[in-house]
């Protein structure tokens, strides 16, 4: 089996299902961690309808699917915030597809994306209990930094030059 990625439309029915698996997990995770219950059912449809994904659309953004085996596995985005910086973002494995690449897969071709439209650097931010997430992040070369954003469950802030 191989992975493949490929550029899709945020409103896409493969996309809204990996943003909804995606939401799913981070949030729960958030709630079980600090306030041992779940997401609550009409908090997680809020937030999904909420956060749309149109950022990620060119000629400034860009969703990437990635496929395992033909099947739909994860996805990443990647978002334009000025002429030279590119944000990572949505970065997504489903739970029985890791383990097999396909993090490092998604992350490389968010970097490639993000230098055809000219950035030459990509930044990120993650929380604390994403350990799986910031293990990738250092593997492929990112730095921690200093907050670049306050984002409400930003914990930890990398950047990673395009060379």
């Amino acid at each position: 089996m191989t992975w493949t990625v490929a550029p899709e439309s945020p409103d896409s029915p493969v996309a809204a299902a990996l943003w909804r698996a995606y939401y799913t997990e981070v949030s729960d995770r958030y709630y079980l961690l600090h306030k041992g219950h779940r997401t609550d059912p009409a908090e997680l449809e809020r937030e999904i309808a909420a956060h749309t994904g149109s950022e990620l659309t060119p000629p400034k953004g860009q969703l990437l699917i990635a496929r395992y085996g033909g099947e739909p596995a994860g996805s990443a985005g990647i978002r334009l915030l000025d002429a030279d910086t590119a944000e990572l973002t949505r970065v997504f494995v489903h739970e029985s597809m890791r383990g097999k690449g396909g993090g490092g897969v998604l992350v490389r071709a968010a970097e490639s994306t993000a230098r055809t439209f000219g950035a030459t650097r990509v930044i990120l931010d993650t929380r604390h209990d994403l350990i799986e997430a910031r293990t990738l992040y250092t593997h492929l070369g990112y730095e921690e930094t200093p907050p670049h954003n306050n984002a409400v469950y930003a914990e930890h802030w990398f950047t990673k030059p395009l060379h």
